[in-house]
């Protein structure tokens, strides 16, 4: 059923309300995600357990996503747990600044990732809705340019801070200010939109996610593996004085930049020609790894827009294809397994890059290569299945 003008430009809104609550987010998480691998670095840290560290995070995020899913499908309390979770956000990056020693850093990124795990199925789930009436890949690529607006700024407050002290301890504290604002724009946007996921059913009993579901989070897995954490990348620029501390989060606000701007793109291509073009931009994306660990100060600003591209491609069409083959009513148990999936495949990635990188160098770009190049050719040759299943999909709805 086509949405009316009126319907379509409701949702537009929700989106972009959710969209300033990302913006906020993003400044916090990118910027402490942007100084993170040197942070760890001067605390003692070495490549195996930056690698480690950045690659737990995500699995032990993701795996909550899982039940967090699960819980919001069950209840639907989306905006209790979306509060919940950048409520915690608010509380532990700043205390990044109070880390005395690597593992207490390490402990902090875990519970950073923990937050974004409870509130990232439910917020899910709202855009979903929403962005069925506008397209979904249209929808989702707004919301990521927004998000990633909030990822340029984040990192650029990094580099004036850095600059200033040539300490990355410190900085971490001017980030609890957009973690605050991120919460007041939750409630902002909960207020003007209180009805926002209220006409959800619930899941029938013993309903299973479609095959072609586990076909798609299979090769979302694969690309997991092979995508190089950028605390890995920017360790590297920092142990090879490829760049200066201050450059560091510089390049991390350009690659947010490039990301929002391909997010938009390929969201409105997604729409049109679907996941296919999602095995373009990865095909971008394994370049950063030959160019980064491989080249000089050139390389290095080449291997940033490379990894920057593919990771705006995922933004734009990884949640957008999900959509596209669950029904409403299962979205959030969906998100929740693809994350829990792509976070234990990225855990198991960042950990073998780490311990890669301490033995050989080229080891590690091919690893990482050729797990992107299988996972683009697995998402090419599903691109039917995805269509065959989007008109049982939509009478689902």
């Amino acid at each position: 059923m086509t949405a009316s003008k009126e319907e379509r430009a409701v949702a537009l809104r929700f989106i972009v309300c959710l969209g300033v609550v990302s913006l906020f987010a993003d400044m916090t998480y990118e910027g402490a995600y942007s100084i993170i691998g040197p942070f760890l670095k001067d605390l003692g840290a070495t490549a195996t357990q930056v690698g480690i560290i950045a690659g737990l995070g995500e699995m032990i995020a993701a795996s909550l996503r899982y039940f967090s899913g699960k819980l919001v499908d069950r209840t639907r309390a989306y905006w209790g747990v979306a509060i919940f979770g950048y409520v915690l956000n608010l509380v532990v990056v700043p205390a990044m600044a109070f880390a005395g020693n690597w593992q207490m850093a390490a402990l902090l990124v875990v519970m950073e990732r923990t937050g974004k795990s409870l509130r990232g199925p439910a917020r899910d789930v709202l855009l979903s809705e929403a962005t069925g009436k506008i397209g979904h890949g249209w929808g989702f690529g707004v919301h990521a340019a927004m998000d990633q607006t909030g990822a340029v700024l984040g990192p650029l407050l990094m580099v004036a801070a850095v600059a200033r002290t040539e300490h990355f301890g410190p900085a971490f504290l001017r980030l609890g200010i957009p973690a605050a604002a991120a919460l007041a724009a939750l409630l902002a946007a909960r207020a003007v939109y209180p009805n926002a996921g209220a006409t959800t059913p619930k899941p029938a009993k013993q309903q299973a996610l479609p095959k072609v579901f586990w076909m798609y989070v299979a090769a979302a897995g694969v690309l997991a593996c092979g995508f190089v954490d950028f605390p890995l990348l920017a360790y590297h620029f920092q142990k090879t004085a490829i760049a200066k501390p201050p450059i560091i989060p510089l390049l991390y606000a350009g690659a947010m930049g490039v990301n929002g701007i391909t997010a938009l793109i390929f969201g409105k291509l997604f729409d049109r020609y679907g996941i296919q073009v999602l095995t373009f931009g990865l095909f971008v994306s394994l370049f950063a790894l030959p160019l980064g660990f491989l080249g000089g100060p050139t390389g290095a600003v080449a291997a940033v827009a490379c990894w920057a591209v593919g990771l705006g491609v995922q933004d734009a069409t990884l949640r957008s294809g999900i959509a596209q083959v669950v029904s409403m009513n299962k979205r959030g148990t969906a998100f929740g397994a693809f994350n829990g999936v792509y976070g234990v495949a990225w855990f198991l990635g960042s950990a073998t890059m780490g311990l890669l990188y301490d033995h050989s160098l080229l080891a590690l770009v091919l690893f990482g290569m050729v797990a992107q190049a299988t996972a683009a050719i697995m998402f090419y040759r599903l691109r039917n299945r995805i269509s065959a299943s989007l008109s049982t999909s939509s009478t689902v709805l």
